[in-house]
Order: C-alpha cells, then structure tokens, then sequence
C-alpha cells in the first residue's frame, strides 16, 4: 500500500480531473465518493483501478477491500481535494466507465427508461435509482442529457448503475426499434392525446420516455411513441419534478 501526502502527487491530480467530464473521457474512469459507492462496486463486480482512504476509513473497512485491487492510503487533506463534498468520508475508488455500447436491436425484453435532454445531476441519479428499485433493465441517455458519471449524479444513483445497464443512444432509434418489435414506448406530456397514465395496464416490455424539466420530450419524438401519458394532479399544483414524475409512472407502468 502506498502512502500519499502530498496534493501535488501526479496520482491526486489525475484523479482530481475526474471531477470533471474531459477528465472521464480521457480516462475511461470516475470517481466513487463513500464507502457505500466503494462496497456496491466491489460487490457487483465494479472494474476498480484503485482504492483511496484515510488511515481510518481503510482501517475501518480493511477485510472488504478486495485483493488485486492497488490501495493508497491518503491524507484527510487530500480526500478534500477529491471530493465536492464539505466533509467528505474519507474513502474513494477509480471505476471504469462502461465501454460496451447497447444497440436497441439487441433488446427485445424488459422495461427501459429514455431520458431526453435531462440536465439535472441529481435528477438523473434519482431516476437510475428509482428504475433499479421498479425493477428496470436499462436506461438510455438520449441527446442533450447530463454525464450520469458527474460527482452528483453518481452520489444521487447510490450504486444502482452496477445493477443495471446504462448506455447513450438515438431516442428515435431506439423508440422506432421496440416499436418494430411490438413493444410499447410511452412518453410523458401533456397533450389533449394524452391518456391517464392510472388507465394503462401494467406489463413487463416497454420504455417509458421522461424529457427535459422545462421543455419536455422533443416533438419528433413525442410523435414517434406509441402513446403519451399524463400523470392526473388532484392538488394545486401545476406540475410534479420531472425525477417525481418519472418515479410514478415507472411503477404504475411496470408489472410487479
């Protein structure tokens, strides 16, 4: 185990450029923040680089460190620097980024969820998360769409993207692909076609589109699902957080 002090390392400062997209993409890795990052990534078979820890986090979590794995023991100084947390818990890993990109002919089964143009980190990790627990199989980040591996939105995802496949794509493809094997794509939008979402049976094989905070799915696709749907509002509100509103239509739309 090698034993860092210094903010300068050559090491801290790649790992710092993490913290940005470039970083990701000229790396092929991100950052894991926390030990419960680290243990989901351990656990489900993360392709770790590295492991990072204060004296006392590695001490703490010493027998779940996996073998083969480097280990570089830092100090709180430097886990500071690697965090955009103000108290950061003192334990980090290097992950790969998925490298395979799913292509929507090879997907004939299960429920995915589309996301158009969706901007907010923490939004985003809020959906992966809700579709691990709905029992999704994949998500597909459509153009315009925020890095899911940000600092946020990995924090806000709580290890669900090692339970599910997450690619990028062309909506339209994808949308156009189940449709031409049968399978149902249901955006969500308000228009006078729009049908209850509460009136759609549950099933197992289908996508559920969720577009942009403010301005929705982009009209070509829109036009191109199968059916669009609107949650009903009982209460004084105009609209629900686009994460909300995605957590409810994936669990009213998904058989259980």
């Amino acid at each position: 185990m090698e034993n860092i002090t210094s903010n300068q390392n050559s090491r801290v400062k790649a790992w710092q450029k993490l913290q940005s997209k470039k970083g990701r993409q000229t790396s092929q890795t991100y950052l894991l923040d926390g030990w419960h990052l680290v243990q989901e990534a351990i656990h489900h078979d993360g392709h770790l680089h590295a492991i990072m820890g204060t004296s006392a986090q590695l001490a703490e979590h010493q027998e779940e460190l996996p073998l083969g794995v480097p280990v570089f023991e830092i100090t709180p100084e430097i886990a500071k620097k690697l965090s955009d947390l103000v108290t950061p818990q003192g334990i980090f890993a290097e992950v790969s980024l998925p490298t395979a990109t799913r292509e929507p002919q090879y997907v004939h089964q299960g429920a995915w969820l589309f996301l158009d143009g969706i901007q907010d980190p923490g939004n985003v990790g809020t959906m992966v998360r809700t579709a691990d627990a709905a029992g999704f199989t994949g998500i597909v980040f459509g153009e315009g769409s925020v890095d899911p591996y940000s600092p946020k939105a990995v924090r806000a995802m709580q290890g669900s993207q090692f339970h599910l496949t997450i690619t990028t794509g062309d909506l339209i493809n994808w949308t156009q692909t189940f449709r031409d094997n049968e399978l149902n794509v249901y955006g969500t939008q308000l228009d006078p076609e729009a049908a209850d979402l509460f009136t759609v049976a549950p099933q197992d094989d289908f996508a559920l589109v969720m577009g942009n905070e403010g301005q929705g799915m982009r009209p070509e696709l829109a036009a191109a699902t199968s059916q669009n749907l609107f949650i009903p509002l009982t209460g004084e509100a105009e609209s629900l957080n686009v994460a909300v509103a995605a957590g409810v239509a994936m669990f009213a739309l998904k058989q259980r």
